[in-house]
């Protein structure tokens, strides 16, 4: 009877050791997922704030590029007429913002006439039928030039297709 009360007692305390191992495991569980969910937020926070910030700078480079370029523009601008009257000086002010455009990585994408369309490189602004049978799905317009900025492509060149 004693052996078996001791017995009793002993497994009861063991029930009672592993009780206390337990909570003391999730207790310390519990406070470390509150503190990587308040690292997480933390992390949110300065990578959204980070985010934010290298968003309203991206364009600053750009833009303090253009500023010249708009400059020359005011100047080359006829106060009097609010006309431009000089077609050299606004022809070396176009080659100055392509310059700094070409600075930045702008690349004119080449489309040539006759050549296959492809709706990965162009956009199709419309289709006229073709006048030659050969001319099918070739470029027979180009509208607008198309622009690179490195490997992608930012704006599409606008061409007429043949159909």
């Amino acid at each position: 009877p004693q052996e078996r009360a001791d017995a009793q007692y002993r497994m009861l305390q063991k029930e009672e050791n592993r009780d206390a191992i337990n909570r003391d495991f999730f207790k310390q569980r519990d406070e470390l997922e509150a503190k990587l969910d308040l690292a997480l937020a933390n992390n949110k926070k300065r990578t959204t704030k980070e985010r934010i910030e290298l968003y309203k700078t991206a364009g600053k480079e750009v833009i303090s590029g253009l500023i010249p370029v708009l400059e020359d523009f005011k100047r080359a601008l006829n106060p009097e007429t609010g006309k431009f009257d000089d077609a050299d000086g606004i022809n070396l002010i176009y080659n100055k913002l392509l310059e700094t455009l070409k600075g930045q990585g702008l690349v004119e994408i080449q489309t040539n006439i006759g050549e296959d369309f492809d709706s990965e490189k162009h956009e199709a602004i419309s289709q006229i039928p073709a006048q030659k049978k050969g001319d099918k799905g070739k470029i027979i317009d180009i509208i607008e030039s198309g622009y690179s900025l490195g490997d992608k492509i930012i704006k599409f060149p606008k061409v007429v297709v043949a159909q």
